[in-house]
């Protein structure tokens, strides 16, 4: 005859399994498991985490229009904080072009068409640039010209020949032998070197009249000398009939 199978034991109480069991693993080996385990997912979300936002990613985005889209963003940005820089923005005009007369040892001599604040290297470069044997170390290539100047590029060693008619740009732009500029100069047009020569206005007078005339803009009257610091009524009484405006 076969034995009878064991009969299972009578079922204890949580508790008193759960006290078992925490004697038979240890308290301390508990604590490591735990301390573990903590470790383990603080790593876990340490790695997972959302980085940190860069400097680089609060900078705006590059405009698809390249560098001439850049420009006019960065044009309305600077005019947008007041309409008034917007519409002085909007409302800038151009100078006027200016018709003068090239002769000498240039390629091409004749009449051309330059732009309002071209300079007498512009107008050479108009009529074709230098031709061999040209003198340019005779000539003021950075003076500004003005409409209707006639602009002599001599050869080198050769005299300057004379003008028949009146013209300014004779000896303002082409620099006759005398070197001394037509009067009156032209406050709103003449570089430092021009202002130079004008009698009782030195280097320091000359580039205070440049330095307030990009900062203020144009002279509108020969009494605005007296705006330019060095500059008193006696002075501007001297200077009246040898410049204009």
């Amino acid at each position: 005859m076969d034995p009878l199978p064991s009969r299972p034991g009578p079922s204890r109480p949580f508790s008193e399994v759960a006290r078992a069991w925490l004697e038979w693993f240890g308290v301390a080996r508990l604590a490591v498991t735990a301390l573990a385990v903590l470790a383990v997912g603080a790593g876990g979300f340490w790695l997972l985490r959302s980085p940190a936002a860069t400097i680089e990613s609060a900078l705006p985005y590059a405009s698809r229009g390249g560098p001439a889209a850049a420009v006019s963003s960065s044009t309305s940005a600077s005019a947008s904080p007041g309409s008034g820089d917007a519409v002085a923005s909007s409302t800038s005009v151009p100078s006027p072009a200016l018709i003068v007369y090239v002769a000498g040892a240039v390629l091409s001599p004749g009449v051309y068409q330059v732009p309002g604040n071209a300079r007498v290297q512009h107008a050479v470069l108009a009529a074709g640039g230098p031709a061999a044997g040209a003198d340019l170390d005779a000539m003021n290539l950075a003076a500004f010209i003005r409409d209707g100047d006639r602009i002599y590029v001599p050869h080198r060693g050769a005299a300057v020949p004379a003008v028949v008619g009146a013209t300014s740009g004779a000896t303002t732009a082409g620099n006759s032998a005398s070197g001394q500029p037509a009067m009156p100069i032209d406050l709103n047009r003449a570089a430092a070197e021009e202002l130079d020569s004008l009698p009782g206005v030195g280097p320091a007078t000359a580039a205070a009249i440049v330095t307030y005339r990009e900062r203020s803009g144009p002279f509108a009257s020969i009494d605005d000398l007296l705006k330019v610091p060095g500059i008193g009524p006696a002075k501007v009484e001297a200077l009246r009939s040898l410049v204009k405006v």
